[in-house]
């Protein structure tokens, strides 16, 4: 029986069981998705993650045969797409790339979101190197300097990150407090800022993740050390935090979620478009310009990553008495 008689078949049977119009409204159900697709990025343009997924949602959207438009929403240490996310229709038209902050900002602030009853994850993408850089006529060498320098002078070392409560901030912390030093705090809204504060003598002292690669490259800044669990293929020369002896290892994963009660349908799609994304050359080729490797997790493995790591957040929410906002 070909297609057309099937469907014959069906709707003279929906008829006879009056059920013509559930049928109908069924089989005329438009294929998703029919419109263009916002993904919610919650950094600034022209940072290093802004472009990584400007990319990806440029390959992501050929697939889907809809354009994937990115909605910048800088600020508040990456969280300030969440409450977007929270009042979306689930509906596979509104996604957000989800950053480390949220699960550690949910732990420390009052706000009205939860990082897992209130997503729908869709793929785990990638992660970031973090790192420590100065501005190139700095006098700092090495990460000992910084230190002994901070240590000589309480409370006047500045150090910017991009922002309250992210990665580089908390890393940054740990650090200073472990050896017992205080020093100025100085969050920006995103990486481009931040590195052109620290290039331009500004700042003292940058951490962030790899958007300062290009700085570092031009000679513009100097790289001290990374927060990895290994030195960075890129910057083979580069210490380590750990092999120092700080024992501070900072990694940050992020991926791509939708709305509270997204249909398995729509995942599935979505997953399939932002997975062939993730391995498109323009992808991969932009974010090795950050030090960045692929780290995919399918819906149910990220599932699981998120609600470990939202557990594991909860332990490192003091904030560290060694930093102190400027003012």
């Amino acid at each position: 029986m070909n297609r057309r008689n099937r469907r014959h078949c069906l709707v003279t049977l929906a008829s006879l069981l009056g059920l013509t119009p559930t049928i109908g409204a069924l089989a005329n159900e438009p294929r998703y998705p029919q419109r263009p697709i916002t993904l919610l990025v919650p950094w600034p343009a022209g940072g290093s993650t802004d472009m990584s997924l400007r990319i990806l949602a440029e390959q992501a959207g050929r697939r889907l045969n809809q354009p994937v438009l990115v909605e910048n929403r800088p600020g508040a240490g990456g969280t300030l797409a969440m409450p977007l996310l929270q009042m979306a229709k689930p509906d596979g038209y509104t996604l957000a790339q989800l950053p480390q902050p949220v699960f550690r900002i949910a732990h420390t602030q009052k706000v009205l979101w939860d990082p897992i009853r209130d997503t729908t994850p869709i793929l785990q993408v990638s992660g970031y190197t973090f790192g420590i850089v100065v501005p190139m006529a700095s006098p700092f060498r090495n990460l000992a300097d910084v230190l002994r320098w901070a240590r000589a002078h309480p409370g006047e070392l500045t150090v910017g990150s991009n922002g309250v409560g992210t990665t580089p901030h908390t890393a940054m912390a740990d650090l200073m407090e472990r050896q017992g030093l205080s020093y100025v705090h100085v969050p920006y809204k995103g990486t481009a800022e931040q590195m052109l504060a620290v290039a331009s003598e500004q700042l003292m002292v940058g951490v962030n993740s790899t958007g300062f690669a290009p700085y570092v490259e031009s000679g513009r800044l100097r790289l001290l050390a990374t927060f990895g669990e290994h030195r960075s293929k890129r910057w083979p020369d580069v210490p380590t935090m750990k092999e120092l002896g700080l024992g501070v290892v900072a990694m940050s994963p992020y991926g791509i979620v939708g709305p509270q009660g997204l249909p398995g349908a729509i995942v599935a799609t979505l997953h399939e478009a932002f997975k062939a994304a993730m391995y498109d050359p323009g992808h991969l080729h932009e974010i090795a310009k950050y030090d960045q490797e692929l780290d995919y997790l399918g819906p149910q493995d990220y599932g699981r990553a998120m609600r470990d790591t939202y557990v594991a957040e909860k332990h490192s929410i003091e904030r560290p008495a060694a930093a102190r906002l400027p003012g």
